[in-house]
């Protein structure tokens, strides 16, 4: 199964305070082992301050554009990681060894084609 780990911001996040070399090696470190011990790490990165972003509300037809900064930033994500894993289970273990220290993190499966059932025909594939 595919996850997604949705890091959530942080003061420092937010006002754009770069990791430490320290806290980058050890990330390196980190990732390193899930790929030693089979999860596939399909992709990730961390994210600009939500004061660089913008947000897009759909109402019906109707279109509301705001501007970051966005104020609760417990509800801001600072960065993602998708990961290739046998169970959310499998995913959780990998989090709580993680090198994070702060904030924290929303783990979500990723739809598979499968799920879709009969409506996923082969003219959706991708």
């Amino acid at each position: 199964m595919k996850v997604v780990l949705l890091g959530k911001a942080t003061a420092e996040t937010e006002a754009g305070v770069m990791p430490t070399m320290e806290a980058l090696a050890e990330m390196d470190a980190f990732n390193e082992a899930l790929v030693n011990a089979g999860v596939a790490v399909i992709g990730g990165a961390g994210l600009q301050p939500s004061a660089r972003g913008v947000r897009v509300y759909f109402d019906g037809t109707k279109r509301t554009i705001v501007d970051g900064p966005f104020t609760e930033t417990k509800e801001v994500v600072a960065g993602f990681a998708i990961w290739q894993v046998k169970s959310m289970e499998e995913a959780l273990e990998w989090v709580k060894r993680s090198p994070f220290r702060d904030g924290g993190v929303e783990l979500r499966p990723i739809f598979e084609p499968e799920d879709f059932g009969e409506a996923f025909t082969p003219e959706r594939q991708p």
